[in-house]
């Protein structure tokens, strides 16, 4: 059995590490190479060495997409996390101790449903709902319930108001699955521990701060990596509900929406594989320092 063991494991695997190899490290290293040429998509390619990386360096959108992505890398994972946080709380050991059993606030069940509906929609619908709810005319939701006198509220067409109403987006659209992720979460948590905390006398905030964070604090630590890759990307929101694509005069312009620009609308194959790269390195900078830093102690 052991003889065969080996074999066994390798027939398994072949086939699943060949279809990643070439989908996915294949495709990286064609974009690294990409990155280093100044490819249009068509004819010959050039290789220019780091020319894409300097333009990057002196291009001032760049620089700009890069402060709107840390701005959303910044605020989704806090704003997400703390709201999926409080509401799994209530939907779990919100209700207090009835019988020596934790419970829920009334109807926990239901609204666990109701938060996770957000999932079940389509990026890309979602952006065209809430791009009629922010619509800078009476047409719009918000708009029309203000009354006839007021001006229309701009919104996604305000400079200063654009990547906030994207920011909103994101964060409704997340925080339902966070919110069913930490009520899991909590469940694994044994009932003789709260019952034990509140025999002590403990009031539902320390509950919270003192068991439930401490316990969930792996779950949250995942949560925030992937939160914080969702901040790099995106893209749908922002080409979808923003003027032009990232506008109003680049308010809303993020990296990933630069990789699509500079490849199916300018044809600039080369410099779009240089941001790529730059976002990978990004990315995976982000997640291992999330990692590292969070990193504590199992309870």
């Amino acid at each position: 059995m052991r003889h065969g063991k080996y074999p066994f494991i390798i027939g398994f695997l072949a086939v699943p590490v060949a279809l990643y190899a070439t989908f996915v490290v294949a495709a990286y290293v064609q974009t690294f190479q990409l990155s280093l040429t100044s490819w249009s998509g068509f004819g010959v390619i050039k290789y220019v060495g780091f020319d894409n990386f300097v333009k990057l360096w002196e291009d001032e959108l760049f620089w700009k997409s890069l402060r709107h992505n840390a701005y959303l890398l910044f605020l989704l994972p806090i704003l997400t996390i703390a709201l999926a946080l409080v509401f799994a709380f209530l939907l779990n050991v919100g209700g207090g101790t009835k019988g020596g059993v934790t419970r829920g606030v009334w109807g926990s069940k239901f609204y666990r449903v109701i938060f996770f509906f957000p999932q079940l929609m389509a990026l890309a619908i979602v952006a065209v709902i809430f791009g009629r709810v922010f619509s800078s005319d009476k047409s719009g939701m918000l708009n029309g319930l203000f009354p006839d006198s007021w001006s229309p509220w701009l919104f996604l067409a305000d400079e200063r108001w654009a990547l906030t109403c994207i920011l909103a987006v994101l964060v409704w659209q997340a925080v339902g699955f966070y919110v069913v992720l930490f009520s899991a979460g909590m469940g694994s948590i044994g009932e003789e521990i709260y019952e034990a905390a509140a025999l002590d006398g403990a009031t539902r905030v320390t509950l919270f701060f003192r068991i439930t964070l401490p316990l969930l604090w792996n779950t949250i630590q995942t949560g925030w990596v992937y939160l914080g890759i969702a901040a790099f990307d995106a893209f749908a929101l922002v080409n979808i509900m923003t003027v032009d694509r990232g506008g109003p005069d680049g308010a809303t312009s993020v990296l990933a929406m630069m990789i699509y620009r500079n490849t199916f609308e300018y044809s600039q194959v080369g410099y779009a594989s240089a941001l790529g790269v730059v976002l990978f390195f990004l990315t995976l900078t982000f997640a291992a320092l999330t990692l590292r830093v969070t990193r504590r102690d199992a309870v």
